[in-house]
């Protein structure tokens, strides 16, 4: 695991807002396409409150990349210490 609990947990509340789901339905494990929330328009409001939240810019690769509660707090531990 390469990311803190506290990021697991931001990136949980993150996905949550995003698709306007209650916290206790994102799990860790949880990844696109496991609910139906999370289609490729829920991916794009995931990456656009992800920019705007944490003031970051992601771009098409790494969009790509980010399709997981853990993909997301990784990619959010790294960004902090870069």
């Amino acid at each position: 695991m390469g990311y803190s609990q506290g990021t697991l947990r931001q990136a949980q509340e993150l996905v949550a807002e995003a698709l306007h789901l209650p916290i206790s339905q994102v799990t860790p494990r949880l990844a696109f396409g496991g609910i139906s929330q999370w289609d490729s328009m829920g991916h794009m409001s995931i990456m656009m409150l992800l920019e705007e939240r944490f003031h970051i810019a992601i771009d098409a690769d790494v969009i790509a990349n980010l399709t997981s509660i853990s993909a997301i707090s990784e990619y959010l531990d790294k960004s902090r210490k870069e």
